[in-house]
């Protein structure tokens, strides 16, 4: 069997924090998974926030990632971030230690599923020549590229930097998703390298057995998942209830629950979250929320709703239709590839018809119904589908010699 060695510096980096990223969840994924795949054949490596590399005992490893899933499942009962002193104990037992030798007659697979230190080319190029690996990584979007007004300042710069560095050192790729594989298509295409790329939807993790959340006033609500973000386009949601707020009884108001971290380029969607008087009973904010508290909102929701301006995936999407919750989203190509046939999908733009779908489905009207309807033809992507293909190219980069 082809040895693998999985890239964990993201996790490592997050070692205060108490609540995962969307890219976190990946990282964790394939650490269990190929740890359940290769056992004893798959090693563990990190660029450590000292920025030293290298490998990390699977005990010391496999101890930190139940560590983390701990916090993750309390959630918001957990600081935000932990003091640097108290994380001390897992800085120093993580410090990686150089690989050994590396054997001439199988070359190793080094497995990445983070963007972290791709930005430093020099960096990548040492790994790969210490471990004398292939590389296999993944690419999650193209989107600080695409769409550069929806990333931060440095964005476009760094992204480009990530990209050219699978272009010069990659022998495989994996991506989220057909939509996320073309846009990469044309780095490959400048590189005259023979890089390809394999789609492995995103596994659907399962989502807590838990009882439905219930408002205080029985209202119907909606929930929108994922960092406040101006290509997410929370502002759409925000102007909708302003506008429920002005026109229809209270009584009549569905609620609008907003969860995820605030992110960037944000000040008017801010504003309106702490400012604007006919928000404050209707629109809810959460930062922080745990897993098992997430699956009682998700579970109780009219339907979730991801007005989103672009996608590489989006997993809220899949995570909702695991639950039998019906999903109002943007008409862009990612949905598609996770929903099929299901949600109703909505110019990001037409904000009329984001208001009669949210009203019909507040009062379990026809487009309501009929999703309902459609919801048992969805397949939820697993991480075992996903898994199986990531073993595949694997294999075929260890039988390439």
């Amino acid at each position: 069997m082809t040895q693998a060695i999985l890239d964990i510096s993201r996790l490592i980096s997050r070692v205060r924090y108490s609540t995962p990223s969307g890219v976190d969840r990946v990282e964790m994924a394939y650490a269990r998974g190929l740890e359940r795949l290769y056992g004893n054949s798959l090693s563990f490596a990190a660029v450590h926030p000292t920025g030293l590399y290298g490998r990390i005992r699977n005990e010391t490893a496999l101890a930190y990632l139940d560590e983390l899933e701990m916090r993750w499942e309390k959630g918001c009962d957990q600081p935000k971030q932990r003091s640097i002193i108290s994380v001390l104990p897992w800085m120093a037992q993580l410090m990686p230690k150089r690989p050994p030798a590396a054997k001439a007659s199988q070359r190793p697979v080094y497995v990445q599923v983070s963007p972290h230190h791709l930005t430093n080319t020099r960096k990548v190029r040492h790994i790969l020549g210490i471990e004398q690996s292939r590389f296999l990584c993944m690419v999650h979007d193209l989107i600080p590229i695409e769409f550069p007004e929806y990333a931060r300042p440095s964005g476009l710069a760094l992204h480009r930097l990530r990209m050219q560095t699978l272009a010069d050192h990659a022998d495989a790729v994996i991506v989220n998703s057909a939509t996320t594989g073309r846009s990469f298509q044309p780095w490959i295409d400048r590189s005259g390298r023979d890089i390809p790329w394999h789609v492995a939807l995103l596994g659907t993790e399962p989502i807590a057995p838990i009882p439905k959340h219930r408002t205080d006033d029985d209202r119907p609500y909606f929930v929108c998942l994922g960092t406040i973000e101006p290509r997410k386009n929370h502002l759409l949601l925000l102007n909708l209830w302003r506008n429920f707020a002005q026109t229809l009884p209270a009584a009549q108001i569905p609620r609008l629950i907003i969860i995820g971290k605030r992110g960037w380029e944000n000040e008017q969607v801010l504003d309106m979250l702490d400012r604007c008087p006919g928000l404050e009973k209707h629109v809810e904010e959460i930062s922080g929320c745990s897993d098992r508290k997430l699956a009682g909102l998700l579970r109780g929701a009219d339907s979730l709703l991801m007005p989103s301006f672009a996608e590489g995936f989006g997993m809220p999407v899949a995570e909702a239709l695991s639950v039998g919750v019906p999903v109002i989203c943007s008409d862009i190509p990612a949905h598609h590839e996770v929903g099929g046939i299901v949600p109703d999908y909505v110019d990001p733009l037409d904000g009329d018809r984001w208001k009669s779908l949210i009203l019909d489905y507040a009062n379990h009207g026809e487009a309501c119904t009929a999703q309902h309807q459609r919801l048992p033809h969805w397949h939820a992507p697993t991480w075992a589908e996903h898994m199986k293909i990531v073993s595949q190219v694997i294999a075929d980069l260890g039988n390439a010699g």
